[in-house]
Protein backbone atom coordinates (compact mmCIF):
# COMPACT_ATOMS: atom_id res chain seq x y z
CA UNK A 1 0.00 0.00 0.00
CA UNK A 2 1.21 3.41 -1.01
CA UNK A 3 2.06 5.74 1.92
CA UNK A 4 0.21 9.15 2.36
CA UNK A 5 1.94 12.24 2.62
CA UNK A 6 0.48 15.11 5.61
CA UNK A 7 2.17 17.84 3.47
CA UNK A 8 -1.45 18.58 1.32
CA UNK A 9 -3.18 18.14 4.53
CA UNK A 10 -1.03 20.95 6.30
CA UNK A 11 -1.17 23.09 3.66
CA UNK A 12 -4.63 23.20 2.86
CA UNK A 13 -5.34 23.43 6.77
CA UNK A 14 -2.23 26.54 6.92
CA UNK A 15 -3.86 28.45 3.85
CA UNK A 16 -7.47 28.28 6.02
CA UNK A 17 -6.08 29.70 8.72
CA UNK A 18 -4.12 32.04 6.72
CA UNK A 19 -7.20 33.33 5.36
CA UNK A 20 -8.88 33.86 8.04
CA UNK A 21 -5.88 35.83 9.99
CA UNK A 22 -5.59 37.86 6.30
CA UNK A 23 -8.73 39.37 6.37
CA UNK A 24 -8.80 40.15 10.03
CA UNK A 25 -5.76 42.07 9.33
CA UNK A 26 -6.49 43.13 5.93
CA UNK A 27 -4.04 41.76 4.16
CA UNK A 28 -5.13 38.36 2.68
CA UNK A 29 -2.17 38.09 0.38
CA UNK A 30 0.51 38.31 3.37
CA UNK A 31 -1.99 35.82 5.33
CA UNK A 32 -2.21 33.01 2.21
CA UNK A 33 1.20 33.15 1.88
CA UNK A 34 2.50 32.75 5.62
CA UNK A 35 -0.32 30.33 6.11
CA UNK A 36 0.79 28.15 3.17
CA UNK A 37 4.24 28.40 4.54
CA UNK A 38 3.47 27.38 7.90
CA UNK A 39 1.08 24.37 6.81
CA UNK A 40 4.04 23.17 4.71
CA UNK A 41 6.01 22.79 7.16
CA UNK A 42 3.63 21.60 9.66
CA UNK A 43 2.77 18.83 7.28
CA UNK A 44 6.57 18.21 6.30
CA UNK A 45 6.69 17.75 10.26
CA UNK A 46 4.32 15.50 10.86
CA UNK A 47 5.28 13.28 7.47
CA UNK A 48 8.98 13.03 9.50
CA UNK A 49 7.69 12.63 12.94
CA UNK A 50 5.89 9.43 11.22
CA UNK A 51 8.55 8.37 9.57
CA UNK A 52 10.46 8.08 12.44
CA UNK A 53 7.76 6.50 14.24
CA UNK A 54 7.10 3.44 11.83
CA UNK A 55 10.73 3.00 11.35
CA UNK A 56 10.38 3.58 7.70
CA UNK A 57 13.25 5.50 6.22
CA UNK A 58 13.21 7.33 2.47
CA UNK A 59 16.82 7.26 1.77
CA UNK A 60 20.19 9.23 3.00
CA UNK A 61 20.91 6.08 5.18
CA UNK A 62 21.64 3.34 2.26
CA UNK A 63 25.14 1.62 2.28
CA UNK A 64 25.20 1.51 -1.23
CA UNK A 65 27.91 2.09 -3.31
CA UNK A 66 31.75 2.57 -1.43
CA UNK A 67 32.39 4.25 1.80
CA UNK A 68 35.24 5.68 3.93
CA UNK A 69 36.28 2.15 4.31
CA UNK A 70 39.74 1.25 3.93
CA UNK A 71 39.67 -1.02 1.08
CA UNK A 72 42.14 -0.07 -0.94
CA UNK A 73 40.24 2.73 -2.65
CA UNK A 74 41.71 3.62 -6.84
CA UNK A 75 44.80 4.05 -8.52
CA UNK A 76 46.93 1.64 -9.94
CA UNK A 77 48.09 0.61 -6.29
CA UNK A 78 51.71 1.46 -7.78
CA UNK A 79 54.50 2.50 -5.59
CA UNK A 80 57.49 5.13 -6.77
Amino acid sequence: MAQTSFMGVGIALGVAVGTAIGISLDNLALGIGVGTVAGLVIGLAMDARRNRDSGHSDGGDTDVGSSNDADGGGGDGGGD
